[in-house]
């Protein structure tokens, strides 16, 4: 399977007997985890393995998922530590301004007067709004919030960024 894949979970623990795993959610889309939805288990070494959900609860803030023909802990004691992903085809349609993580990872960063300024090489979301971390050829990394006084445009196609430095930001 050559096909580009992306992370929407990590599967953490089993959780009782049954089948059932508990997942770290990696996806603003909950629906990824509905029942019907299909999924790539994705195991260091081995090929992708296509499931399909069963059962979906939120729990503790994860989520509890069971696949169609895994019903025991035996079945799936092995999935711990495994990534659960989709492929291409599965990307949502976002709106206009709208950008899914791997599309902002990788875009060179540069000031309102052209000054590069690194490249984006993280995406967290602390809460209120996502923080990119962007390395710097020299120095430490640069924390700049994604907000609209501060990024000012995103081009996609030419992978780059250009920030309203405000002050205190590049310090």
């Amino acid at each position: 399977m050559n096909e580009k894949m992306f992370n929407v979970g990590k599967i953490v623990n089993t959780h009782g007997i049954r089948g059932e795993v508990k997942v770290l959610r990696i996806s603003d889309f909950e629906e990824r985890f509905f029942v019907g939805e299909t999924l790539f288990l994705v195991m260091e070494n081995k090929q992708p393995i296509q499931l399909e959900i069963s059962s979906h609860r939120t729990h503790k803030g994860f989520e509890l998922i069971t696949f169609k023909g895994f019903d025991n802990i035996n079945d799936v004691e092995h999935f711990k530590g495994s990534y659960l992903k989709i492929n291409e085809d599965q990307l949502t349609d976002l709106d206009e301004d709208e950008y899914y993580y791997h599309e902002i990872i990788g875009c060179a960063v540069y000031t309102n007067n052209e000054e590069n300024i690194g490249t984006v090489k993280e995406i967290l979301s602390p809460g209120a709004n996502d923080v990119w971390v962007v390395k710097q050829e020299k120095g430490k990394d640069l924390l700049i919030p994604y907000i609209d006084d501060v990024v000012q445009k995103i081009d996609i196609e030419t992978k780059k960024v250009v920030i309203n430095p405000i002050e205190g930001l590049l310090d």
